[in-house]
């Protein structure tokens, strides 16, 4: 019996992965103080800044150009997915952790060598209703959702697709009580 020569995988390009990639769906956490949906269809797009969380940091290394997410507002009286946005801009350094009057500037992050990086995304539209935190809650079909995990607090993080379709619905539905 011979023995296999070790082969290792090769590596995918980015033209490979964009043949055979399949849309992913993300959520997106900001504060509406700190940057609303409502500025962002005014704007168009941004650049997804100021993320300081590794694994967050890592999601957005996952994002794909089509990737759609969910616009979410927290730290609010009802916290709520209240649109969606597109990645229009693969993972790229995040130029807020070089600026020293920046509250996310980083020492330890070199030009050559960033840490913390950031997506760009583009307005699509707001949902029907916004979808808050508590009718997810009571959406049985949503239990497994990461962002129902207790201590969840990632700004940035997946939706699987069955979930996407079911906060759709739900923003299709009659709007929460005020």
């Amino acid at each position: 019996m011979h023995a296999r020569p070790h082969r290792r995988p090769l590596r995918k390009t980015p033209h490979d992965r964009a043949r055979t990639a399949v849309s992913r769906y993300w959520l997106l956490k900001t504060e509406p103080s700190g940057y609303s949906f409502e500025r962002l269809r005014a704007e168009g797009t941004t650049p997804w800044t100021g993320v300081r969380n590794f694994q967050a940091r890592n999601n957005m290394m996952e994002m794909r150009l089509g990737d759609l997410a969910l616009f979410y507002h927290s730290s609010v009286a009802k916290p709520a997915a209240v649109g969606i946005c597109r990645v229009v801009r693969e993972a790229h350094a995040d130029f807020t952790q070089f600026d020293r009057e920046s509250e996310y500037f980083d020492g330890r992050a070199k030009p050559s060598k960033p840490i913390w990086f950031m997506v760009d995304v583009a307005y699509v539209e707001a949902l029907a209703n916004p979808v808050t935190l508590a009718q997810m809650r009571a959406e049985p079909r949503l239990l497994g959702m990461a962002l129902l995990r207790r201590g969840q607090r990632l700004s940035v993080q997946p939706v699987m697709p069955h979930e996407w379709k079911i906060v759709l619905e739900l923003s299709r539905l009659t709007p929460a009580p005020a």
